[in-house]
Parts: C-alpha cells; sequence; structure tokens
C-alpha cells in the first residue's frame, strides 16, 4: 500500500477575497482517490491519470482488497477506482464490507458484470484498457455527483474566501475551516475536508478573516471559535486536537466565546 499527504505547496503570494456564495463550481471541488488493482500495470496507468487530472488527489493506492479493507479504516476516501475479479476477495465482496461507501467506478477488462455494478450506484463502469477520454468522462460524472450531493447541505449565503494556491484561486468555506496555523513563511489551512499549505502570512489573514468568528489564540494560530470543543489555560480543543493557547489571550477567548453563547 502506498499513501499519499494531501498537501498543495503554493510558490506564489496568497491573495483572499471575502464573498458569499450557494453553489460550488465543479473546478474547485478536489475529490480523494483510491486504486485498487491487483495487476500494477492497469493500476499505475489510473495512477497516472489521476495525478494528471486537475480534480483528483491520489490518496492511496491498493494491489488487492484485503489491504483496501484495512487501510480505509482510517482514511477517507471520496472517490474509489475498483478492479473486480481479484484474489481471496472480489471488488463487490470489498464493497459489502465497507461500512462507509465513496463514489464507485468500477475498472475491468469484464463486461459481465455492468449489471450487477448497479446494484452498488456505480458513477461509472470502464473497461481495460481505459483511454483517458473515457477515464475524463468517468470524473466529470463523479464531480457532479459530489456537488449535488455537497450542494444540498449547504447553507444558503455560506461565507467563503479564495485562496491562491498553485497559480488557481481554492475557495474555502469559512464554516468548515477548523484552524490556521504559522509555518514559517507558510501557512496551514486545516478544514473538514482535508489540509493545504499555502505561501502568506497570519497577519494577512488574520486581517481578512471575521473577527466574531476567527481569534488569534497563539501567534501560530487562528481558529474557528464555532469549532472550539473546550479549553483550558494552556490549549483549546478543535476536533480532538490540542492547539497551544497563550496565556494573555486566554480571557480575550473567553469572552468571544461568551459573546456567541
Amino acid at each position: 500500500m502506498k499513501l499519499y499527504p494531501i498537501l498543495l505547496l503554493s510558490n506564489i503570494m496568497s491573495n483572499i477575497v471575502n464573498c458569499k456564495t450557494t453553489k460550488r463550481p465543479v473546478e474547485d471541488i478536489l475529490l480523494k482517490c483510491a486504486v485498487v488493482d491487483d495487476s500494477s500495470l492497469q493500476r499505475l496507468s489510473i495512477v497516472k491519470m489521476i495525478k494528471d487530472h486537475s480534480n483528483l488527489t491520489l490518496v492511496a493506492e491498493y494491489n488487492n482488497a484485503i489491504e483496501t479493507k484495512n487501510g480505509l479504516l482510517d482514511t477517507e476516501i471520496d472517490l474509489i477506482f475498483l478492479d473486480i475479479e481479484m484474489p481471496i476477495l472480489s471488488g463487490f465482496e470489498l464493497l459489502d464490507d465497507l461500512p462507509n461507501q465513496p463514489q464507485i467506478v468500477f475498472v475491468t477488462g469484464k463486461t459481465k458484470y455492468a449489471y450487477k455494478a448497479f446494484d452498488y450506484s456505480a458513477t461509472d463502469y470502464l473497461q481495460k484498457p481505459v483511454s483517458k477520454e473515457r477515464f475524463n468522462s468517468a470524473v466529470i460524472k463523479a464531480l457532479n455527483m459530489y456537488k449535488l450531493k455537497t450542494q444540498a447541505v449547504l447553507p444558503e449565503d455560506e461565507d467563503f474566501i479564495f485562496v491562491k494556491s498553485n497559480l488557481k484561486n481554492r475557495k474555502v468555506f469559512l464554516n468548515r475551516l477548523k484552524y490556521i496555523q504559522a509555518l514559517g513563511d507558510y501557512v496551514k489551512f486545516v478544514t473538514e475536508e482535508d489540509n493545504f499549505v499555502v505561501l502568506a502570512t497570519m497577519k494577512s489573514f488574520e486581517k481578512e478573516l471575521p473577527s466574531e468568528k476567527f481569534m488569534r489564540t497563539h501567534k501560530s494560530y487562528i481558529v474557528n471559535l464555532d469549532k472550539v470543543e473546550r479549553y483550558n489555560s494552556k490549549t483549546v480543543e478543535i476536533a480532538g486536537e490540542k492547539l497551544p493557547l497563550s496565556r494573555h489571550k486566554k480571557n480575550n477567548l473567553i469572552e468571544a466565546l461568551s459573546s456567541k453563547a
């Protein structure tokens, strides 16, 4: 099994713009993917196409269903490219054992399983060898499916900012942003979906983020007040993660949280 970090390193200074929206453009979606195939050649072919696609990021690749079953217990993905005929455990049997099923694109050399794929609500069914055009068609279906699913739960007028990363504007919804961390010349964004790093200063984000929602609790941290679960004299806890709290920031934090109660 190979695991891949989900980090986007920026080579340029960050620009951010306050906006409101009710829709999420497809070009702003990044799907976390896994590839499962016992054929190294076929697996590497799909891996390459994932890495070449701007809307996909490779989280893990596996050469059998048993390894996949264990690996996905603590690895969150949005889309799985899955072979069907594999030793010991088939792709269908793997899906039967997964507690949380992602979107599925079956990748197989046989057409006979196409009808059964409907029972698993497959996004698409690709026959080997997979062309780039056919692969991209499947990705478009997955992106549109993801967009429909996420738009259904987005509240109206949800605030977001644009963060420039790798020469592209990346949309970050403020309600999903847990905290920001300073890493030298970089700033790390930790959201409910993933983490990524941009070249920027904490000061620039401290000025732009709404003060009623975000607070600088330490020289290296800006936290989303709505995400704070508990705190003490030294730490702030968000989603089970303890972040340092500056001594002179504690009273400000208490006041800010009290005003939101």
